[in-house]
């Protein structure tokens, strides 16, 4: 076994979800991703946890099979949902056999099914989870890469000093704690605004998503306003989706567009109310991560991005007296901020082109 992947997993078990004695721990798990799980069920057996193994949200061969052929609608699985309500700790491995797996089933029987589900994703994210990757060669494929070269940029990514990493985040909380009113321009395709105030900035320092690497918060809902371009392509549920464009008025999707498979943009959107409006703004800040793999885990913290989420907005980020976003749908869209483009928190520019004003070299981009 890679010695790294024991390093994933004490990341993942001391740093990410905290594991302790008599925890029931679900590892969420391709077969792909066997040695990892291995790691993760060597140290339950150390620490004391109880751990049990799960293809639930990474079978995608047979979840396409469900949705797919499902004629006579969705239900809550009430034995899923009680397995949730005992675990401790949920740990979801992503290590795809094919990426492509849910391309040919319908948009609107995948937002069935995630809009029947969202129960059972409340209870999850109420629980100490950890969403990880596991560097499998159908995703070193997607991301051009040869199978050691995928290893080593995922484990690049991962293994880190996270309390270095957390240091050099919270100099961007704290300005957003501060801040209000935040404008984003990129070229002359992007010029949104959105108020932040009276919510709360998180720093994405390895907790929840590992690789982490990421300050975000979520906006007043109604205050979002101007126009997006994501260039930075979307893999979502088999379908790649590419320039992705939002108009925004008084917080609400008005109109929409694509280069590739507009229909599914279109899909997700017409998921639900909550879907046309902004849940999340994230800012990417981990410099380990050097280059577009064509995965949301990897790509959305990356230096030099921005990205935002359509649907459901985290609790974590809701401030005392604001509305949370409701949605069954979290997607995620990137933004290249590398180059004529800046960050504004009440019309002070605190990033450009994709460096920020407390980072070397700030004031000769």
């Amino acid at each position: 076994m890679d010695p790294r992947i024991r390093e994933h997993a004490e990341i993942i078990s001391m740093h990410s979800t905290e594991m302790k004695r008599g925890d029931n721990v679900v590892i969420d798990a391709d077969p792909i991703a066997d040695d990892l799980v291995v790691a993760l069920c060597e140290n339950c057996a150390q620490i004391g946890s109880n751990p049990l193994v799960i293809r639930g949200r990474t079978g995608s061969r047979f979840m396409r099979a469900y949705v797919k052929n499902n004629g006579v609608g969705f239900q809550i699985p009430a034995h899923e949902l009680a397995l949730f309500k005992e675990m401790d700790v949920y740990i979801v491995i992503r290590g795809d056999q094919n990426v492509s797996e849910m391309a040919d089933v319908d948009q609107k029987k995948i937002s069935e099914f995630d809009r029947v589900r969202k129960p059972l994703r409340d209870e999850r994210l109420g629980k100490r989870w950890c969403l990880t990757q596991y560097p499998a060669p159908s995703n070193a494929q997607i991301a051009g890469m040869s199978t050691e070269e995928y290893q080593n940029f995922v484990w690049d990514a991962t293994i880190r000093d996270w309390d270095v990493q957390k240091e050099h985040q919270q100099k961007l909380v704290d300005l957003l704690k501060e801040g209000d009113k935040v404008r984003i321009v990129s070229r002359n395709t992007t010029d949104i605004t959105m108020s932040i105030g009276g919510m709360i900035p998180i720093n994405d320092y390895g907790k929840h998503n590992l690789p982490g690497g990421e300050v975000f918060t979520a906006p007043v809902i109604e205050s979002v306003e101007g126009e997006v371009k994501f260039d930075i392509p979307l893999q979502y549920k088999g379908k790649r989706i590419e320039n992705a464009y939002l108009n925004f008025k008084e917080g609400k999707v008005i109109a929409h567009d694509a280069d590739k498979n507009r229909e599914t943009l279109s899909g997700i959107l017409d998921a639900d109310e909550g879907a046309r409006c902004v849940g999340e703004l994230g800012i990417g800040m981990n410099r380990g991560i050097d280059r577009f793999t064509n995965n949301m885990l990897f790509d959305e913290k990356m230096g030099d991005t921005i990205h935002i989420a359509i649907g459901m907005a985290y609790d974590d980020t809701i401030g005392v007296g604001q509305i949370k976003n409701e949605s069954s749908v979290h997607v995620d869209m990137i933004t290249d901020m590398s180059k004529d483009s800046y960050i504004e928190i009440d019309g002070k520019v605190i990033q450009r082109n994709g460096c920020f004003i407390f980072e070397e070299g700030f004031e000769n981009n």
